[in-house]
C-alpha cells in the first residue's frame, strides 16, 4: 500500500517538492558528455550505402574504388557482416498469428526500403568514410514496391516477402458484448473516418553508437545513445556470440529519446559487428538526413469509426477498425505491432459501455520502420474516441462537457475492467474535467467563442479525456518471449562523509531521472538531494533493469530506489543506536543528522557513523548488522499495468480565407499518481504536448506513390517552433496506485496522447458551423480549406 509523505513529524519530506535537475549546471555549461564526444585511441568512423530505391534487388557490389581511396580501410558487404551477425525477427509469442522476415545488419539479397544500409565504408575519419561510400557502386534491379495500406492485402498487390505468403505482419479483433445488435438498434450511430500521418521523433541528439571489441579481454564495449542500456546488452551478446557477461554497454548523456532509441538499429550492431572484425574502436554517428530513413516513424494509421447511443446520449458500444503500415519489417526486439494493439486496448478507455470491437490490421510495406514512439498507440485511440465523442455531442445536440459528464467512468466506480479488458486500478475522469472546466473558465471562453462567431472571426474549444498506460509489466514484452525486464533495481550506497550514492537501471534521457531518484534516495535515508549522487545508464555497475520507456521510470525504478534506501536508513540507524546505546526505533535520520526520533534533537552527524563504520568497525559489537549499501528490485504485481488518466483542451482560431490554425491557449489536466517533482512533472507535460500539437498541425512523413520520400530534410519536414506555441495551464489531481509505496505512476507520454485529439476536435468546433470537418492529421490550412469546401480539385 501507499505511504504518506506529508508527516506533520517530517515536514521536510522531498516527495511532492520542485528539487532542481542535479546535471542542470553541468549540461548548460556545456559540460555534458555524449556519444559523439568521445574519442578512443585507435578510433575509426563507418559511414553507409543506403538503398536509393524503396525496393531492390541487390546485384553486384563494385568496391574497388571505395578501397582506394586514402583513409578507407574496409568495406563489408551484408554477406560479409551475415558471417559475424546473426539475424533478428520482431516477433512475440503471445501475439498470435504475427509473423515478419529476419532482417540483417546489412541487406542481403534485397533492400526493401529507401535508405535501407547495404554497404557499410569504415575509415579514418568520417569524411574518409563518406568519400569511400560515395565511390562504391551497387547493381539494384528495382522490384514493384507495395507503398498503400489499405490496399496491402488485395490479391494484385505484390507479396513483399514471399515466403510469408502475403503482405499481413499481424491482425487482431478485440470485441465483447453483441455489437451488431447494438449499433442495428441503437437510437443513432455516429460515423467518421481518422488518419493519422507517419511522423518520426527528430531527437535533438541523432543516435550515435562508438563499440570498442578488446580481443585480449574478448569484451565489447558500447558507448550508445540508448534507453535500455541492459537490453541492448543481451541482444549485441546474442546476434555477435560474445557471452553476456563479456558486453558492457554505457549510455551517458543522452539527448532526447522519445521511443526512437529503444530499439534494435541494423546500422548500430552493423558497427558492433564491425568493431569486432577490426578488433578496434568504430563509431557511427547518424546524420539528420540518415536519421529521417533510418530513425524509426510511427503513427501510420487509417481507422474507420462508429459509436452507438441512446436516446438520452448515452454511450453503447465502439465498433472501429484500424489499419497501419510498419515498413517492411517488425522492429526489433519490440515489434512494429504494439501500436496497432494498443489502438485495439485504448478506444473508448475513459467512458463507460458495454459492447466493444477493435480491430487493427498491421501491414508490410516498402517504407521505412514504424514501432515504439512516445505515447505508443495512445494518440491514434484518443483521436477515433474523442472524435467520435465530439461529433455524437454535436449530432445530439449535447454540450462536450455535458457529453463527457454523461459517459466517463464514476471516479468510485473502480476498480473494474474495460469493455477492451484493461484493468484498471484507480482513475478520476470527473474530477480531472472539473478542474479543467475551472481552469478554463469553460462558460466565459463559449460567451467569448460566440460573441467572436458574430464578428466573423471563427474560434473553436476541443475536450479530449484520456487514459495512458505506465509502469507496464512483463505482460507487455516478458510473456511474448523478449528480453526486455519489466523489473528495475538500485542500488544505494552511504560513503564515510554520509554522502550517498544510487546507481539505477533507470536511465537519464534528459527528462530527469537524475533528479527525481536524487529526491526518493534523499526521502528514504534521509539526506538533502543534494548529498545524492546518482549514477544511470552503465551496465557494468547498475542493477539489471528495463530502461526508460512506457513511463516507468519513477513508478518501477523509484519503487526500488525508495526501498533500497530505507534499507540503507535501517543499516545507519541500526549502528548509530549501538553507538548511542539507545534503540533503533528511538532515531531518525534528518537532513544528515542522527536525531531523536521524537524530539528531533540532534544527536549524531551521519558521517560519524560512515566513519566508524568504514575505519574503526572494532568498536562496534561483533555481528552487528553494518551493510551500509543495499540493493533492491520493484516489479508490478496485481496490475498488468498502472493507468493515469486526463483531460485536455485547445483554443484556437481558424483563419477561413487562408486555412491558418493559430493556438491560442492549452490546458491539461492530470493524474499520473503521486508527484514526486512537481516542476519536471509538469515540464515533461509540456513537453509531451509540443510532440502532440507537432502531430497535429506540422509533421508528417511523405513518400510518394512508389514508396519515394520526399521530405527528409529539415527544411521541408515542419516541427513545432516556440513561437507558434501556445501558453499552457497545467493542473493536476492525485490518485496514487496502491502497487508501491511510493504510488507513483508516469507522465511522461500523457501531454502526447491527448494533445491531437484536443486541437482536432477544437477546428472542427470552429469550422462545423461552416459545413466543415477535419479528420485527417496533420491539420494542414489545405486539408481545412478542402473540409470547407475553398479548394475542390
Amino acid at each position: 500500500m501507499t505511504i504518506r509523505f506529508d508527516d506533520p513529524n517530517r515536514p521536510n519530506s522531498y516527495i511532492g517538492r520542485t528539487v532542481p535537475r542535479p546535471n542542470a549546471g553541468r549540461l548548460v555549461a556545456g559540460r555534458g558528455r555524449y556519444v559523439d564526444d568521445i574519442t578512443l585511441p585507435r578510433m575509426v568512423h563507418v559511414a553507409f550505402v543506403r538503398s536509393p530505391y524503396p525496393h531492390a534487388r541487390i546485384g553486384a557490389i563494385e568496391t574497388e574504388a571505395a578501397k582506394a581511396v586514402k583513409g578507407v580501410l574496409r568495406v563489408f558487404t551484408g554477406r560479409e557482416l551475415a558471417e559475424v551477425c546473426t539475424p533478428w525477427e520482431g516477433k512475440l509469442l503471445h501475439l498470435e498469428g504475427m509473423k515478419t522476415p529476419p532482417q540483417h545488419a546489412l541487406a542481403v539479397d534485397r533492400a526493401c526500403w529507401v535508405g535501407e544500409p547495404v554497404v557499410a565504408v569504415v575509415g579514418r575519419t568520417r569524411a574518409d568514410a563518406e568519400a569511400g561510400a560515395a565511390l562504391v557502386e551497387i547493381d539494384f534491379e528495382p522490384l514493384p514496391a507495395v507503398t498503400d495500406i489499405r490496399t496491402a492485402l488485395d490479391a494484385d498487390t505484390p507479396v513483399l516477402h514471399e515466403a510469408l505468403g502475403d503482405n499481413l505482419c499481424f491482425r487482431k479483433t478485440n470485441e465483447k458484448g453483441e455489437v451488431d445488435r447494438i449499433f442495428a438498434e441503437a437510437h443513432k450511430v455516429v460515423e467518421a473516418s481518422f488518419k493519422t500521418a507517419r511522423h518520426t521523433g527528430v531527437t535533438l541528439e541523432p543516435r550515435v553508437i562508438l563499440a570498442d571489441w578488446n580481443s585480449g579481454d574478448g569484451e565489447m564495449t558500447a558507448h550508445v545513445s540508448n534507453q535500455a542500456p541492459h537490453m541492448l546488452q543481451l541482444l549485441l551478446a546474442e546476434h555477435l556470440s560474445i557471452p553476456e557477461s563479456r558486453v558492457r554497454v554505457v549510455c551517458g548523456d543522452v539527448g532526447g529519446s522519445f521511443g526512437v532509441k529503444v530499439h534494435v538499429y541494423p546500422d548500430e550492431v552493423a558497427t558492433a559487428a564491425i568493431a569486432k572484425i577490426m578488433e578496434r574502436p568504430v563509431k557511427f554517428t547518424c546524420d539528420r538526413m540518415e536519421a529521417f530513413v533510418g530513425d524509426i516513424h510511427a503513427r501510420d494509421h487509417e481507422a474507420t469509426g462508429r459509436i452507438a447511443l441512446d436516446e438520452t446520449g448515452r454511450i453503447l458500444g465502439f465498433d472501429v477498425d484500424d489499419w497501419t503500415g510498419i515498413g517492411p519489417y517488425s522492429i526489433y526486439p519490440r515489434t512494429s505491432a504494439v501500436e496497432g494493439l494498443q489502438v485495439t486496448n485504448l478506444v473508448g478507455g475513459p467512458y463507460a459501455f458495454d459492447h466493444y470491437r477493435c480491430r487493427t490490421s498491421v501491414v508490410f510495406q516498402n517504407k521505412g520502420i514504424c514501432a515504439q514512439y512516445r505515447a505508443v498507440g495512445h494518440p491514434v485511440a484518443v483521436a477515433i474516441t474523442e472524435g467520435l465523442v465530439d461529433k455524437a455531442a454535436a449530432e445530439m445536440g449535447l454540450d462536450p462537457i455535458a457529453f463527457r459528464r454523461r459517459n466517463l467512468v464514476a471516479d468510485d466506480a473502480y476498480p473494474l475492467t474495460t469493455a477492451a479488458g484493461l484493468k484498471l486500478e484507480g482513475l478520476s475522469h470527473h474530477k480531472s474535467l472539473d478542474a479543467l472546466v475551472e481552469a478554463m473558465d469553460y462558460e466565459a471562453l463559449r460567451a467569448e467563442q460566440k460573441a467572436l462567431r458574430e464578428k466573423g472571426i471563427h474560434r473553436g474549444i476541443g475536450i479530449a479525456s484520456f487514459i495512458e498506460l505506465t509502469n507496464p509489466s512483463p505482460f507487455m514484452y516478458g510473456i511474448g518471449g523478449a528480453r526486455i525486464s519489466a523489473q528495475d533495481g538500485c542500488t544505494v550506497r552511504m560513503d564515510p562523509d554520509g554522502s550517498v550514492v544510487a546507481l539505477t537501471g533507470v536511465t537519464e534521457q534528459g527528462q530527469g531521472t537524475e533528479a527525481i531518484m536524487a529526491q526518493i534516495v534523499a526521502e528514504a535515508v534521509g539526506v538533502s538531494p543534494a548529498m545524492v549522487r546518482v549514477v544511470t545508464g552503465d551496465t557494468r555497475v547498475t542493477p539489471f533493469g528495463g530502461g526508460t520507456w512506457a513511463s516507468r521510470g519513477a513508478g518501477i525504478g523509484g519503487e526500488a530506489a525508495l526501498q533500497a534506501g530505507r534499507a540503507v536508513r535501517g543499516q545507519a540507524l541500526e549502528v548509530a543506536a549501538s553507538m548511542l546505546q539507545a534503540k533503533a526505533g528511538d532515531l531518525d535520520i534528518r537532513d544528515g543528522i542522527i536525531v531523536d526520533a521524537e524530539t528531533g534533537e540532534a544527536r549524531m552527524a551521519l558521517s560519524e557513523v560512515g566513519r566508524i563504520v568504514y575505519f574503526r568497525g572494532d568498536t562496534l559489537p561483533k555481528g552487528l548488522p553494518r551493510e551500509l549499501m543495499q540493493t533492491r528490485h520493484f516489479i508490478t504485481s496485481n496490475y498488468p499495468y498502472a493507468f493515469t488518466n486526463g483531460v485536455q483542451a485547445s483554443y484556437v482560431e481558424v483563419d477561413t480565407e487562408t486555412g491558418f490554425v493559430t493556438l491560442l491557449k492549452h490546458w491539461c489536466v492530470e493524474d499520473c499518481g503521486r508527484i514526486i517533482n512537481p516542476l519536471l512533472v509538469d515540464e515533461q507535460i509540456r513537453g509531451g504536448i509540443v510532440q502532440g500539437l507537432g502531430a497535429a498541425l506540422f509533421e508528417e512523413i511523405c513518400y510518394d506513390q512508389e514508396g519515394q520520400l520526399l521530405n527528409g530534410t529539415m527544411a521541408d519536414y515542419l516541427v513545432p517552433m516556440s513561437g507558434e506555441m501556445p501558453d499552457m495551464v497545467i493542473r493536476h489531481v492525485e490518485t496514487p496506485t496502491e502497487e508501491s509505496e511510493l504510488g507513483a505512476k508516469g507522465a511522461g507520454e500523457a501531454g502526447t496522447a491527448g494533445a491531437p485529439a484536443a486541437v482536432m476536435n477544437a477546428i472542427n468546433d470552429a469550422i462545423r458551423p461552416l459545413g466543415g470537418t477535419v479528420t485527417h492529421m496533420p491539420f494542414t490550412p489545405e486539408r481545412i480549406l478542402r473540409a470547407l469546401g475553398t479548394i475542390t480539385d
